[in-house]
């Protein structure tokens, strides 16, 4: 049956600092400090690449060269380990779990019917036609009537939310173990108006009205939070199920599906499209790839055991996937993984009525997303508080962490800056010369030969350019093979819109990834708060 609650639960424990030294705990170090790091390693950048390119303009595009290298070389690996991913993709989708589950469970492992899914949705200003079609997609998975139950994580901001709770309860009751709901009171003392809030609202409820009421063994629960807009593969909780059952470290893992932002894709303008292009492919990316390291997105799962033991989402976080993952990795003294699930879950897109509304719905995404660039800061902070988990595992974590975080910020600026700047004070630097091309009879070998035979930094650019283009076009290719069927045949000027995208996705990375990134650092650097907003997203009819 639903409830809500409104009376505070206990707080569980949390970290304390504790001295290198084993006294008293060091003075913490003030919050506003950490958070700016991104902010200004991105100012100074910015001011190094200005006086640079008046000072030392070779030297600054040498580095605007390395970086571009990088990024193309990047975007090589993220080719491949996207073809990878989608290969496993399809093996994964082949596979009847329950009985791979019969062939290798062992004494240690849980019994198939003994694990529950607790599903948290945490609801805000969302559309009963988009709560219904996530909910009939949640329904369709095995064995959804005995073993997945689902938490509706309702916002009291939103006017009729505790009617819109009920009627859902009513209409899915039938459909699963149990349907609960709680509503997020307005304007706790010490929360934001978040996600996170509300996670940690709706968890805490669950444990006072089900958990301690009627003596559940959490053991055995794994928990998965969702956005709203989530449609989870019809395969996923089974498999998810077989790695809880079978794991030893069952309560020391996060688990981790692709994300695909094709939910509602053929609603999106066809100049964005490349930017969820883009963004599905290198989530995958990540998970594919041997080298590179996996975070928790958006909707991924994890035991309530370790949920409990890491204290519970933390009520003033914006950017909670990685937060969480943080906490449960220092609770854990640093033992926890990141395990991957090949079944995609499909995500609705930003969109807007034309490319300007796109842009800035796009654009007031990634500003809360980036909003994750206090977590260098948090890291930093957990690995000053606990000396004894620092080890090379942590200092990798903490890389991966500053690593997208630093490049879409401060390497963005360098990149743009010290490839265009030192031009604008030193034009002899330039490797063509706009009369010399209007005058060239064979233009081609005028370009080479400008490129070739000036600064070995305008070599490297162009290399990493056309490079970065040629992966932009496979990786559109290979995300046209896995898109959802369309509804109505492209349009001509559709596909010409969509072929634009290609060479202006320079120009639509500046406008909806690196500026609000840019802006939500300085944000943290001047200690702007940011308020959440939930952006427009148009679901396919």
């Amino acid at each position: 049956m639903p409830y809500t609650s409104s009376s505070p639960r206990p707080p569980r424990p949390s970290d304390v600092g504790r001295s290198i030294w084993g006294g008293a705990p060091l003075p913490p170090i003030p919050e506003r400090v950490l958070d700016g790091i991104p902010g200004f390693i991105a100012w100074l950048a910015l001011l190094l690449s200005i006086a640079s390119a008046v000072a030392f303009p070779r030297t600054l595009m040498l580095t605007a060269a390395l970086v571009a290298s990088y990024t193309a070389f990047r975007f090589c690996l993220a080719g491949i380990a996207n073809g990878m991913g989608i290969r496993r993709i399809q093996e994964w989708a082949s596979i009847d779990w329950y009985r791979k589950y019969l062939q290798d469970k062992t004494p240690a492992s849980l019994d198939w019917d003994s694990v529950q899914h607790l599903v948290i949705i945490p609801i805000y200003n969302e559309s009963m036609k988009i709560l219904s079609r996530t909910l009939d997609q949640l329904s369709l998975q095995e064995n959804a009537n005995s073993q997945i139950s689902v938490l509706l994580a309702m916002e009291a901001a939103e006017p009729d939310s505790y009617q819109k709770a009920q009627s859902l309860h009513r209409q899915y009751a039938s459909h699963f173990a149990n349907i609960y709901f709680t509503v997020h009171p307005r304007g706790l003392i010490g929360e934001m108006q978040c996600k996170s809030a509300n996670l940690a609202w709706a968890v805490n409820r669950f444990f006072e009205n089900i958990v301690d009421e009627d003596q559940l063994n959490v053991d055995n629960f794994v928990l998965t939070t969702m956005d709203a807009d989530t449609r989870w593969h019809e395969k996923y909780f089974a498999a998810l199920t077989y790695h809880f059952a079978i794991s030893e470290d069952r309560h020391r893992a996060f688990w981790q599906a692709p994300i695909r932002y094709h939910g509602n894709i053929w609603q999106v303008n066809p100049l964005m499209r490349i930017i969820n292009t883009y963004a599905t492919a290198f989530e995958l990316a990540y998970l594919a790839a041997p080298w590179w390291m996996a975070m928790p997105m958006s909707s991924y799962s994890l035991s309530l055991k370790l949920l409990e033991q890491s204290g519970n989402w933390d009520t003033d976080v914006i950017a909670d996937e990685w937060h969480m993952l943080i906490k449960a990795y220092f609770a854990t003294g640093g033992k926890v993984k990141m395990q991957h699930i090949y079944l995609p879950f499909l995500a609705d897109s930003t969109t807007g009525s034309n490319i300007l509304e796109s842009i800035k719905n796009r654009y007031n995404q990634t500003l809360r997303h980036a909003w994750g660039s206090k977590e260098v800061g948090y890291m930093l902070a957990k690995l000053i508080e606990n000396p004894e988990v620092v080890s090379f595992d942590s200092l990798k974590l903490l890389l991966r962490i500053a690593h997208d975080i630093l490049l879409a910020g401060a390497g963005w600026i360098i990149l743009t800056v010290g490839s265009q700047l030192p031009v604008f004070f030193h034009p002899k630097i330039a490797p063509l010369k706009l009369d010399g091309l209007l005058a060239a009879g064979d233009k081609a070998s005028y370009i080479v030969e400008g490129f070739t035979s000036s600064h070995p930094a305008w070599l490297l650019l162009a290399i990493a350019g056309i490079v970065m283009i040629i992966l932009v076009v496979v990786i559109q290719l290979q995300d046209y093979r896995i898109r959802p069927p369309r509804v109505r045949p492209y349009t001509f000027g559709e596909s010409i819109l969509e072929l634009l995208s290609i060479p202006f996705m320079l120009v639509l990375t500046l406008l909806v990834v690196a500026l609000p990134t840019l802006v939500a650092q300085t944000r943290l650097l001047l200690g702007i708060p940011l308020q959440f907003i939930v952006t427009d997203k148009v679901i396919d009819k």
